[in-house]
């Protein structure tokens, strides 16, 4: 692990650890580092392979140190809670649309310090870059460089994105746009990294792509919090 980033994320557990607040009710703890799936309109399986960010959640917890709550939460654009989430996750197979509200929304929870992950499970380039260009009309998707720092803020990935489902030969991609310097948005293209963090059975993927997927999860998370 990079000892710069190593050390600003144990600084990053030690905050979370020491300002944790609990819901009398819900036992809730808002300082823990959650991950919310995005619920959107349009006809694509937003909903697919819950188990993917618990498992990922747990893995970080038990290998980075990070001080997670590992449960199956999603979220739409337009609830009063968007904003609460540091990291939205979205997947899928297909379409995506969303409503003018939404792209005004999502523009400024992005600019306020907000991440967005995007895994595409299948047949989502098309929708992802026609509605992320309604969010960002000035920017382009970028292809980040190996040399990027999220492939080795926490693990080594010298080539880049991983290889995790084949989906028509080609080889993986991974797209950034950036907000005054900063990566708000992170799509994975021809990997599927996601499909790697869920259950075993789900996919059957043999336990080295998982363990691969799972630490690039990671990284993507690491990278979130440090940048």
């Amino acid at each position: 692990m990079n000892s710069f980033f190593k050390l600003v994320v144990i600084g990053i557990c030690v905050i979370i650890c020491g300002i944790c607040e609990i819901n009398a009710q819900t036992k809730r703890i808002e300082s823990q580092f959650r991950i919310a799936r995005l619920k959107y309109s349009g006809g694509g399986d937003w909903y697919n392979d819950p188990s993917a960010e618990v498992n990922l959640l747990k893995y970080a917890k038990q290998y980075a140190g990070i001080d997670t709550d590992p449960k199956y939460e999603f979220v739409e654009i337009s609830n009063d809670n968007f904003f609460s989430y540091s990291f939205i996750f979205m997947t899928g197979h297909g379409n995506a649309t969303f409503s003018d509200y939404e792209v005004k929304r999502l523009r400024s929870y992005l600019e306020s310090g907000g991440f967005l992950f995007i895994d595409d499970d299948y047949g989502m380039d098309k929708a992802i870059r026609r509605e992320m260009k309604k969010v960002f009309p000035e920017e382009d998707f970028v292809e980040l460089p190996y040399s990027y720092g999220l492939y080795s803020c926490m693990f080594s990935f010298p080539n880049g994105v991983p290889k995790t489902h084949e989906h028509d030969n080609k080889s993986p991609q991974g797209f950034g746009i950036f907000n005054k310097g900063r990566l708000v948005v992170y799509y994975t293209f021809e990997s599927n990294p996601s499909d790697g963090w869920t259950d075993p059975e789900v996919h059957n993927d043999p336990q080295e792509k998982r363990d691969e997927s799972l630490k690039f999860g990671t990284n993507i998370i690491v990278w979130s919090l440090t940048q």
